[in-house]
């Protein structure tokens, strides 16, 4: 029980720092990722930028801990979908890592289009437009496509052992599709991620882990949970 506990404490804190280091890494990001001069800008706000990656970086730590703290304790219910649920959110880190990748090289990218003085700036733009896209699909894979099918396979789990209310793995089962269909809408040029539709669609999914970090902080797992 106590073990439990622990774990479930854990997983509450990593979900939570994960939202955090999200946002906070989009916001710093702002200067080399938006705007018409963000080759000049990204040079002039490097440690801005540096420190975004670093929030994203925390936030793939966060990820993999969210899913192998979690994993002892979901395989006792279905072994197999937990197993599915490490390997999806390794993935989904891993994607996570790529788009971190490609901001630093634009961050690079940025900077010795600044040192080159006035270049010819065709080949520097082509560079930062294929870098900027990279990083578009990894934010669209990683915390959409990849979360949408990562929280619904936990959610499932939840669900059927009753390891949390039902009421959260209703909510987290919700928010997994509508954050799974933003994606698709997203691919096909229906939606801008960051739009208006794009936030109503990720909002169950907000609030799901919010309120489920929250609740494993205070209460953690039941441990009368059926297998």
């Amino acid at each position: 029980m106590s073990s439990n506990k622990k774990a479930a404490n854990i997983v509450g804190v990593l979900f939570i720092l994960a939202s955090i280091t999200a946002i906070i890494g989009l916001i710093l990001y702002d200067p080399i990722l938006n705007g018409p001069d963000y080759m000049i800008k990204g040079s002039e706000h490097a440690s801005q930028v540096i420190l975004g990656a670093i929030m994203e970086l925390i936030l793939v730590v966060s990820v993999v801990g969210t899913a192998t703290t979690m994993f002892p304790i979901l395989r006792k219910y279905n072994e197999t979908i937990a197993l599915w649920h490490v390997c999806f959110r390794f993935l989904e880190a891993v994607i996570i890592t790529v788009g971190v990748i490609s901001v630093l090289s634009l961050l690079t990218l940025s900077r010795e289009f600044v040192a080159a003085g006035v270049p010819d700036s065709t080949s520097f733009q082509a560079s930062g437009t294929l870098l900027k896209a990279i990083h578009d699909w990894t934010f669209l894979l990683g915390p959409n496509f990849m979360l949408g099918i990562n929280t619904m396979m936990y959610s499932y789990i939840f669900y059927k052992s009753k390891l949390v209310p039902r009421f959260i793995a209703i909510l987290g089962m919700t928010g997994a599709i509508c954050v799974f269909i933003c994606a698709l809408l997203v691919m096909f040029g229906v939606i801008q991620q960051l739009s208006v539709w794009g936030g109503i669609l990720a909002l169950p999914v907000a609030a799901n882990e919010m309120i489920l970090a929250v609740w494993l902080i205070v209460k953690g797992f039941n441990g009368s949970a059926k297998k």
